[in-house]
């Protein structure tokens, strides 16, 4: 499980990348790749620990997209 925090407009938000659930469909990457990678497997990987605003949309959007919901956003 990878945790990363970052604030945005006062907000803290935190993506949670769980390795065990991911299946490696690749959508989070496509997506918004310069906050997600996959490994060798093909397995999510966390890129940043802060996300800017500018980010936050298509982050809420590889969330949404995931098939396995191995990404999730959790904010304070």
């Amino acid at each position: 499980l990878h945790l990363r925090t970052a604030v945005t407009g006062g907000v803290l938000v935190r993506i949670t990348a769980d390795d065990e659930l991911c299946i490696a469909a690749g959508n989070c990457v496509m997506v918004a790749a310069e906050v997600f990678d996959q490994d060798d497997d093909g397995i999510v990987v966390l890129l940043t620990d802060e996300v800017g605003e500018t980010q936050l949309e298509q982050v809420r959007e590889a969330v949404k997209l995931c098939p396995s919901q191995a990404l999730k956003l959790v904010e304070d």
